[in-house]
């Protein structure tokens, strides 16, 4: 009776469901089955590993390396597409990958069964310091009844998300639902390879909406499925599959509206001042001239603030589709363009104190509009180092587009340098209240070589911090060479010319604030791990508006203790000379050139970017009470 009573319990028995089992100092693999029989020629199956300690294999998108799993039937058994756990991240220097490792199981379909075996041939790449490529056959046989591997199949453990998801253009995933109370560390890992930069960091913060994390895209624009893995405070992780909708476009005003406005601003800047004072010169002489004769100047002014704009952007454009980080002010970083510029200045300096006739800097009555021309190129030239307020967004935006609407914005913010001077064009009664030309116009003249000699002198110190006392003492004597040139003593230009080739980069100690540390990407990830608040100066010696900044409010006083009683750490980037941390931090943040101020709060992983015009008001503002 015994023997009868298991005969007749042996169909509800469960029986093992698994093939040869391979096996190597890496890992164990086998095929195993949810069931034992295929009903309709349907089986579900898996691949199950044993992955020793240190070794991994890969997901269904490896990342930066490997390849996933890849099991083979003998037709005519037809294998589905395998299902993958959530991914663990695996970094090893420049090398982002998305890895399995541990004890790990891969269900799969097979249609199509028949006869009472299946049989699997499969691939896969098990990695620590090496990587093994391995192979096998597998082989598993179907007595039917219950599965004792059925246990082993995992339920789903990435499941559909609640949450709904936009993807903006530059890589910003916002999620809107989990807040900083339900999410300690989160990351996205695409379902297929080539959307973001894998080894990138994805840093984190919060709205009062949501999360948001901060991709690196590889290929803006594509749609991008993928696993979104949230780790609560408690260490429990949650994988949620979602499709990030594409992120409605911010509302920006026209990029060439910021530009004009941006150019008029520039009119009022530091850097055009010495072409003001050859501008306020020939409004004198213009003074009583025939409308017609000054429409003549003053479109020839404006032609050549238009046509230096356009050649400028055209440089700047070329530069960057041959692969060189070229940003606005950027001829400045270079010491022979320096001392060229300087000797112009001084040139212009010379004319305007009555050491020489000088005819090209201003508007002359009796001269041709083509040296007004040439004031409006040394406008364009002189207005580089400054950045004026809604000119970031606009030159950044103008380095983004294609070249035509790019020259689009690069025209604008010309037309608005030149339009102080383009009034007197076509208002003619703006033009007959000029003063009357006299004597008290060479008292003027004199009195407005005092900012040409200024400028020079602030090239001058330009200089010197990019090329040191050698590169000085080269423009000091380029200057004498120059006036000797100018006494009409020709021979001396050539010697000018001679002293370009000695110029070389020597840069003096980098331009800082007290308590300051150098700019770089380690430091500031190791302050912003202490927890510190950070905040970040990039400047240059060549850049007005930065030193006007630092001036009048990164070293005032009250700021200076605001730092000091929130325990700011204070980080410094010099671009006077090129220098490729500095770069990559304004291409990530999208900026034109310096300045650029940020701020990073303790705990937020994206910094907050100030405007280019400080006041200690609006820094306390952006470091809260």
């Amino acid at each position: 009776m015994r023997w009868l009573f298991l005969l007749l319990l042996l169909p509800h028995l469960a029986l093992a469901a698994a093939s040869n089992v391979v096996a190597s100092p890496r890992d164990t693999v086998r095929l195993i089955s949810a069931t034992n029989d295929a009903p309709g020629g349907t089986l579900r199956l898996a691949l199950e590993f044993s992955l020793r300690p240190g070794w991994h294999i890969y997901w269904q998108n490896p990342g930066d390396a490997g390849f996933p799993p890849r099991p083979t039937a003998q037709p005519p058994v037809v294998f589905g597409a395998l299902e993958f756990p959530p991914p663990q991240f695996f970094a090893q220097g420049t090398v982002g990958a998305y890895v399995l490792s541990g004890h790990v199981v891969l269900p799969f379909m097979a249609r199509n069964v028949v006869g009472g075996s299946v049989t699997a041939q499969a691939m896969w790449l098990v990695c620590a310091d090496i990587c093994v490529p391995e192979h096998a056959v597998f082989t598993l046989a179907l007595p039917g009844g219950a599965s004792a591997e059925a246990g082993l199949f995992p339920a789903p453990s990435i499941v559909p998300s609640p949450f709904a998801a936009t993807l903006a253009p530059d890589g910003t995933l916002t999620v809107t639902g989990p807040g900083r109370a339900q999410v300690a560390a989160a990351r996205f890992f695409p379902l297929a390879p080539g959307g973001i930069v894998n080894a990138a960091p994805q840093p984190l913060s919060f709205t009062p909406s949501g999360l948001v994390l901060h991709l690196t895209l590889d290929t803006p624009g594509r749609a991008m499925p993928g696993v979104l893995e949230l780790t609560d405070p408690s260490g429990q992780m949650q994988a949620l599959r979602l499709t990030p909708a594409p992120a409605p476009a911010p509302r920006h005003p026209p990029y060439w509206a910021l530009a004009l406005l941006g150019g008029l601003i520039l009119n009022l800047m530091p850097c055009v001042f010495p072409v003001l004072a050859m501008k306020a010169c020939g409004f004198a002489r213009l003074g009583g001239a025939a409308h017609g004769h000054i429409r003549r100047e003053a479109l020839g002014y404006a032609a050549g603030v238009m046509l230096s704009m356009l050649a400028l952007a055209g440089v700047l454009l070329g530069l960057r589709a041959a692969g060189v980080a070229a940003f606005w002010g950027f001829q400045f970083q270079s010491p022979v363009f320096v001392a060229c510029a300087a000797w112009v200045v001084f040139a212009a300096g010379l004319s305007l104190a009555g050491l020489f006739h000088f005819a090209a800097p201003g508007f002359t009555r009796h001269m041709p509009a083509r040296h007004s021309f040439f004031t409006g190129l040394l406008a364009v030239v002189l207005a580089t180092p400054c950045t004026a307020p809604f000119m970031a967004p606009a030159v950044a935006a103008a380095l983004a587009l294609p070249p035509f609407a790019a020259l689009e914005i690069f025209f604008a913010l010309g037309l608005g340098l030149a339009a102080p001077v383009l009034l007197l064009a076509f208002i003619p009664q703006l033009a007959a209240r000029l003063p009357r030309p006299g004597g008290w116009m060479l008292w003027l003249q004199r009195i407005l070589a005092l900012p040409m000699f200024g400028t020079f002198a602030w090239l001058g110190w330009v200089l010197f911090r990019q090329a040191g006392t050698d590169g000085l003492l080269i423009l000091l004597a380029g200057a004498v060479f120059l006036l000797l040139v100018l006494r009409r003593q020709p021979a001396f230009a050539l010697a000018v010319l001679a002293l370009l080739p000695f110029l070389h980069a020597a840069p003096a100690a980098a331009l800082t604030l007290p308590g300051a540390q150098p700019y770089s990407a380690t430091r500031l990830a190791a302050l912003r791990a202490a927890g510190r608040p950070v905040f970040i100066d990039l400047t240059a010696s060549w850049c007005v508006t930065c030193l006007v900044n630092e001036h009048t409010t990164l070293l005032a006083p009250r700021l200076q203790a605001a730092f000091a009683a929130r325990h700011v750490a204070l980080l410094v980037g010099d671009w006077t000379n090129r220098d490729p941390a500095i770069t990559a931090l304004l291409e990530r943040d999208h900026r034109a050139g310096v300045p650029l101020y940020l701020y990073y709060p303790p705990g937020q992983a994206r910094g907050e970017i100030l405007p280019q015009i400080l006041s200690p008001h609006v820094v306390l503002g952006f470091l809260g009470p």
